[in-house]
This record gives C-alpha cells, sequence and structure tokens, in this order.
C-alpha cells in the first residue's frame, strides 16, 4: 500500500507499547548538528516506548553503511532504520534487507528507489519540494522589502550525492522560472559546500575576494548559511544589508537569526522525522501496514515568529 500522509506529529506513538526489541539504526553521520537532534530524538523516544535501538554511524561512507546493514541483519534484529549516506546507493540496501525479509525505513533522506520500495520498507521525511521553496519566496520578499528590485545571490548547495541538496536547489531555480519571486534574481554562482559550516566559509571567503557585488545567500542547510556569516562577518560587511536563508531551524539557526544575522530559515522537525521512523519500522516489524512515504511538514521561521521554534530542534 503506497500513499502520501501529511501528519503533524505522531501521537500514536504515545500508547504504543514495547514490540519491537532490537533495531538497527545506520546514520549517515554523527556530526552533524540537525542529524544529532534526529538521533537523539529517535534514541529517546526508543527508551520511553521501552525498544532497544543499536544506533551506529556510517561516518559518511556507504560501503560502511551498507556493512552495518549486513551486520544488522546477520544479528537479527526486528527490524532496520536508515539515513542514508548517498541516496543513490539505497537500492543495494532495500534488496539486502529484503532478502532477509527484515523491514527497512529510511528517514529524512529520499532514497532514490523510493517509488519501488517492497511492502516492508517505507520513507519518512520532509518533502523537499517545500523546504528550497518556502526559503526562496521568503528571501525574495525580504530582498523587495529592502527596496530591491533586482538582486544578485550567491548559492550554497549541500552533498552533490544528497537528493535533499538537489531538490533544494531546483527548487530556487523553480521559484525563478514560475516568476514565484518578486524581484529580478540572478544568481551569480552556485557550489556545494557539502552541508558544512567550514567548507561554507572558505567558499564564501573565495566569493568575497572577487569584490562582485552581492545582495544575498541561499543556502541548502543552517550550517552553510551560518558558515557565510562568518565569512561576512570576518570580512566586515553589516549583515543588514545582505539577505541570508538556510533550512533546518538548528539552535545555532534561530540563534543567528535572533542575533539579526540569519534572515530566513525553514523548520524541519527532527524529532517528528525520528518519532515517525521508529512507528513505522515497529509497526512493520509486527506485520502491520503503513504508508510508505510519510512527510512531516516544512515550517518557514523568520524573525517575526521565530520565538515560536526555540525549543523544537
Amino acid at each position: 500500500m503506497k500513499k502520501t500522509l501529511l501528519i503533524a506529529g505522531f501521537a500514536a506513538l504515545m500508547g504504543t507499547s514495547a514490540m519491537a526489541d532490537g533495531i538497527g539504526v545506520s546514520m549517515a553521520l554523527f556530526d552533524d548538528n540537525f542529524l544529532t537532534v534526529l538521533r537523539n530524538g529517535m534514541d529517546a523516544k526508543g527508551k520511553e516506548l521501552g525498544v532497544s535501538l543499536q544506533i551506529e554511524d556510517a561516518q559518511n561512507d556507504v560501503a560502511k553503511q551498507l556493512d552495518q546493514i549486513n551486520n544488522f541483519i546477520a544479528s537479527g534484529v526486528t527490524a532496520i532504520i536508515v539515513n542514508p549516506v548517498d541516496t543513490s546507493a539505497t537500492q543495494a540496501m532495500s534488496d539486502a534487507a529484503a532478502a532477509a525479509n527484515i523491514p527497512l525505513v529510511y528517514v529524512n533522506r529520499q532514497p532514490i528507489n523510493v517509488d519501488t520500495l517492497p511492502d516492508n520498507q517505507a520513507f519518512v521525511a520532509s518533502n523537499e519540494v517545500d523546504s528550497g521553496t518556502l526559503e526562496t519566496i521568503e528571501v525574495c520578499a525580504q530582498l523587495k522589502a529592502a527596496g530591491k528590485d533586482k538582486a544578485n545571490v550567491y548559492v550554497m548547495m549541500g552533498e552533490l550525492s544528497n537528493q535533499a541538496a538537489v531538490q533544494r536547489t531546483a527548487d530556487i531555480h523553480d521559484v525563478m522560472a514560475a516568476g514565484k519571486c518578486v524581484v529580478e534574481l540572478t544568481i551569480i554562482d552556485e557550489q556545494t559546500a557539502n552541508w558544512s559550516r567550514d567548507q561554507a566559509q572558505t567558499l564564501m571567503t573565495n566569493w568575497l575576494s572577487s569584490g562582485t557585488a552581492f545582495d544575498g545567500v541561499i543556502a541548502n542547510n543552517d550550517e552553510m548559511a551560518i558558515g557565510a556569516i562568518q565569512a561576512m562577518k570576518a570580512a566586515n560587511i553589516d549583515m543588514k544589508s545582505v539577505v541570508v536563508g538556510g533550512v533546518d531551524a538548528t539552535q545555532d539557526a534561530l540563534a543567528a537569526m535572533q542575533a539579526g544575522d540569519l534572515d530566513v530559515t525553514v523548520f524541519q522537525d527532527a524529532a517528528g522525522q525520528g518519532a515517525g521512523a521508529l512507528d513505522a519500522a515497529i509497526k512493520l516489524s509486527k506485520g502491520e501496514a503503513v504508508d510508505q512515504k510519510v512527510y512531516v511538514p516544512f515550517q518557514l521561521v523568520t524573525p517575526a515568529n521565530v520565538a515560536d521554534y526555540a525549543a523544537k530542534n
């Protein structure tokens, strides 16, 4: 049964008893702010439900992640949850789990085979078509509010092997092509900074060295937006003169927004995704049917409503 379900939370989890024992979880990377919130939320929910989770760090290594999945299968876990390192490499993971008849749930990052998942596999995340769209439309609106009819921006992309990075970047171009940007937007350059604050700071520093005038930065995530901000502040750029957007609404991003440095972010419910993935894994391990695509809505965050999100991620 393949359906798409828009949901805001997972209240049903609260009544779930401990019906699964030993769920293997492979996270793409522990050293990532958003994924840490997701992982911690999943771990906390597992403890609340009395479900044992074995959480492993794939360290951004596809081969290591596949080894972890095979090890989970060999150890006889009742279900597997995967936050993929490379979303184009998930077919082999699905095949391995299917061959062993062990349920598998992808979380946060959309697998390339999302539309052909077996009945005992599912995907829980937020719809990336909304993330970059919300971000870009609001960046345009703030540029317009600053009195600009034309604006030049830089675009920072996440890891190019990641579906979220590809989609969020496509969203920017789609907003422009559809005429949804209220200013005439020109992209000066777009390059990957691999979701990394440090790499984004270096990239922004390089862009600044060209001396090209610009009005804003649209980043695929908050970490890169923060790195860009750090580079601009180091160059003594008045942050009020530029509009900077990101995605995730991490605590660091919200702090940057409250400080007047970050102008736009999009809340991605890490705890909701983690809880939803665990809920799906438990149900699949019991042989129950679940919706194969579970989308937790993105929400726009600006200085006007930032206080509402202070404790959410």
